[in-house]
């Protein structure tokens, strides 16, 4: 197989919108630095939504992205909370996929946390080829080929023989 096609997974990102209270938001850090033991950040919100109460600058919600040796072993974890089953609609055009957990407990090897209660999160896996790096570098940026993209066909082989899952047709 060429070098050049084989699929990697780039990152891991965990997130959980709280929208605006502020007390879930406090859960939810402890929650995800339990979880990775990296410490999350807030997202911030830019719109102003009356209805909903919610106005720019106020933390709506925390995420955290895995990058290193740890994505692998994280994802695993996260696919048992599901039984390593993934829906087709999960996958995106791109290779991406996303999922949610309804509550954190189900994650193996995660005890229950006292003062976070019980609180679910969603989970973005995203995949990569060598060569990605043109579309994001500081000089000289470029367009990936479409030869070289990840398709949903693709992307959900990939999760099939790195981390046994069975991807069904509908959730």
């Amino acid at each position: 197989m060429n070098k050049m096609k084989e699929i990697k997974v780039e990152k891991v990102t965990l997130n959980i919108g709280t929208g605006k209270d502020q007390e879930k938001l406090k859960k939810a850090l402890i929650l995800l630095e339990k979880l990775t033991s990296i410490k999350p950040i807030k997202t911030i919100t830019n719109k102003r939504i009356a209805t909903w109460g919610l106005r720019p600058g106020l933390p709506i919600g925390c995420k955290v992205t895995v990058r290193d040796q740890r994505k692998e072993d994280i994802i695993k974890r996260l696919l048992s909370a599901k039984d390593d089953l993934l829906s087709n609609k999960q996958f995106d055009n791109n290779g991406n996929l996303s999922f949610g957990i309804e509550e954190y407990i189900n994650i193996a090897d995660t005890k229950y946390i006292p003062e976070v209660g019980m609180m679910g999160l969603e989970a973005c896996v995203t995949l990569q080829r060598p060569g990605f790096r043109i579309k994001r570098r500081r000089l000289n940026k470029a367009r990936i080929g479409q030869k070289h993209r990840i398709n949903k066909k693709e992307a959900i082989n990939f999760m099939k023989t790195q981390f046994n899952v069975e991807i069904g047709e509908e959730e």
